[in-house]
């Protein structure tokens, strides 16, 4: 207390902020039990937290499962409601409902992510951009990242991928994730801000860690005075990427003003950072680039690397599988040589391995799921979703349901060949691991390019390697 006996500011606002969260709680438990009576069944969870703990524990566990299934049993449904990250949420594992939502983005719902990323990624990041400012974003992604079949692009991804291995050479173990993200990472900055890996690459790498660990922790008030948790450190590593980002952004906007507005590079010579200079006659702000750059990393690092190193894992645990694709890569170097880099057509030659892809990501469920908010009441068999409820489709739940795939738990990737149901219409619209609708992923393509390349070099240029495997899981989307 001050001189006067009145409490501290802080304290008043942190009494404040837990007064305001309880009673959300309790106006959130007492709308589930009376005034929605349609909304699908679930629980609040405990004061304040609800159920966040719960899921955090389940996600940071090889086997999440548990989460969503235990409630789809105990409630008959595959919608139920829960209570996570401060808010009401209802999830979904109902492929039907699913879709819809998918389908919906920019209508009867939006795109909608919890305090701790939104904050990290920024307001203008391609995750939480909605309307013409996702649009044109994505648009731009597509044309920097959605053309794989580019020979420089090509090139570059082999160069990286054989710099990477043969590092490996020397060494006894490969902790196989961290290799994986060199790759991913180093790609993405090249792709953005045409930076070769060095200091400033790993500088920014190192920070990248701190800030993903951050998406998924609880974002205290305050959070930026207690630097010693996870959500205070992320916040932290989110500023200094930032920095980083925006000084290689004024750096570039300053040549362009040098050069009278013009770059001098070939159309398929420019970074991501040149687009959108040049974009809309430059109308992007430096926050804009910064968060979009910033977000695109995330994307890039994260989950390609992780779909690499799983891959890698389930074809050792399937020698039957191991030796198929084992034998359509070494066919192919037959035909190359030795030394010849990859091109589009040997990926274009990759039948089985697009199987072994598709099954990993099925079974690994990289991106686990997405998050949209109602804006307006939704119908659905005999619920309704008020306007401004939280949802979160599970794509996971889905993948795993041993009512849409046969075994659903077993790495099979013959699943996916032609002559299999799964390649029909009813098959593919069980199977999103990359999102759908406006924000289907922009860079699917090129994430098979890339994996398809390292399981090429891995399995003809290896005889043997001791790996150790290091899993992620997350929610996120384009």
């Amino acid at each position: 207390m001050d001189a006067s006996g009145a409490p501290p500011p802080l304290l008043l606002a942190a009494c404040a902020l837990a007064a305001a969260a309880v009673l959300g709680w309790l106006f959130a438990a007492r709308s589930s039990r009376h005034g929605s009576a349609r909304l699908p069944p679930g629980s609040t969870g405990l004061p304040l937290v609800g159920e966040t703990l719960r899921l955090i524990s389940a996600y940071k566990t090889p086997n999440p499962e548990p989460f969503i299934d235990d409630r789809v049993a105990r409630h008959g449904s595959g919608v139920f409601t829960t209570h996570v990250f401060g808010e009401r949420t209802v999830f979904s594992a109902d492929p039907a409902f699913n879709r819809l939502l998918l389908a919906a983005e920019g209508r009867a719902v939006g795109c909608s992510y919890p305090s701790s990323i939104a904050t990290l990624l920024g307001p203008h990041s391609l995750l939480l951009t909605r309307g013409p400012a996702h649009r044109r974003l994505h648009t731009l992604t597509l044309t920097r990242l959605g053309r794989p079949a580019s020979p420089p692009l090509l090139a570059h991804i082999d160069r990286l991928i054989l710099d990477t291995m043969r590092e490996w050479e020397p060494a006894a173990t490969v902790r196989l994730l961290d290799e994986a993200k060199k790759v991913t990472f180093n790609l993405t900055v090249k792709q953005l801000v045409s930076i070769d890996p060095g200091p400033w690459t790993e500088s920014v790498r190192r920070e990248y860690v701190k800030l993903i660990d951050g998406f998924f922790s609880i974002p205290f008030p305050f959070a930026h005075l207690l630097p010693f948790t996870t959500y205070g450190k992320a916040l932290k590593a989110r500023k200094k990427v930032a920095g980083a980002l925006r000084e290689v952004i004024r750096k570039r906007m300053d040549e362009k003003v040098e050069n009278g507005g013009a770059n001098g590079k070939e159309d398929e010579k420019k970074d991501m950072v040149e687009e959108l200079l040049e974009a809309e006659g430059g109308s992007f702000s430096e926050e804009e680039m910064v968060d979009f750059c910033l977000s695109l990393l995330v994307a890039g690092y994260e989950t390609t690397s992780v779909l690499m190193t799983l891959a890698v894992k389930f074809l050792t645990e399937t020698p039957t599988a191991l030796a198929q694709l084992k034998e359509e890569h070494e066919n192919i170097r037959e035909v190359k040589g030795k030394n010849q880099p990859l091109e589009w057509s040997d990926y274009k030659s990759m039948p089985f391995t697009q199987c072994v892809i598709n099954e990993t990501l099925r079974v690994a469920n990289l991106i686990s799921g997405v998050f949209r908010r109602a804006n307006t009441d939704i119908h659905f068999k005999d619920y309704i979703i008020p306007k401004g409820c939280k949802i979160f489709a599970s794509f996971r739940a889905v993948h795993l349901n041993t009512e849409h795939y046969e075994n659903a738990r077993t790495f099979d990737p013959w699943r996916w060949q032609s002559k299999n149901k799964l390649q029909n219409a009813v098959g593919a619209s069980l199977f999103t691991p990359f999102g759908g609708g406006p924000r289907l992923c922009p860079g699917y393509e090129l994430a098979r390019v890339v994996v398809s390349g390292f399981l090429h070099h891995l399995v003809t240029r290896f005889r043997q390697v001791i790996l150790i495997y290091q899993v992620s899981t997350l929610f996120s989307e384009p």
